[in-house]
């Protein structure tokens, strides 16, 4: 319970550039309850925490701070919004210093190969929706769903992989070395 506090204030320091507050921990938590913020994520942030280390666990709670920031082509900030690998790129290197290549194909071929069934929640999914491989990423939060910024018009969402749409579209999975962490030959 008390990881759940802690992960949900720091969500909300996340979410800060969409719910001003005076700093207040009751205040935070109001306000994330009031968006059902915490009703939506506490099974990831649980899932999060019980499945990986404590930086994984970090970056997706920092990535679940930009729910709701517009979709924009070539965006990488909350300010002029996120396109997919923007929003990969922006939460690594913001939640554990890890600066990846800008482009989706371009992080593909920088990581490490994992099968679909090694899925951890920090890991990236990998999706063909342009018809060309790589040409979509999110960041895996656990129980078959991801966080992505999808397209024109949308905003940073969580889905599930496990709907047709992405199935059918599922590209590969990787897994980025953090520091201190060990990892096996790429495949």
């Amino acid at each position: 319970m008390r990881f759940f506090l802690v992960s949900a204030l720091l969500l909300g320091s996340a979410l800060a550039h969409a719910a001003p507050t005076d700093g207040n921990d009751d205040e935070m938590a109001r306000v994330l309850e009031e968006r059902g913020v915490i009703a939506r994520l506490g099974s990831q942030i649980k899932q999060a925490r019980n499945d990986v280390s404590e930086k994984a666990s970090d970056l997706v709670v920092s990535a679940m701070g930009f729910l709701g920031v517009p979709y924009r082509y070539g965006g990488s900030s909350v300010e002029t919004g996120f396109d997919c690998s923007g929003l990969v790129r922006a939460v690594f290197e913001q939640s554990v210093g890890k600066i990846l290549p800008r482009r989706a194909d371009q992080q593909a071929a920088a990581t490490e190969v994992i099968d679909r069934s090694e899925l951890k929640p920090g890991d990236l999914v990998f999706f063909d929706t342009m018809r060309r491989a790589f040409s979509h990423v999110g960041i895996y939060v656990g129980e078959g769903k991801f966080i992505h910024a999808p397209r024109s018009g949308g905003a940073v969402r969580v889905e599930d992989m496990r709907q047709a749409y992405w199935q059918t579209r599922f590209n590969g999975a990787r897994r980025v070395p953090l520091a201190g962490e060990s990892t096996s030959a790429s495949r």
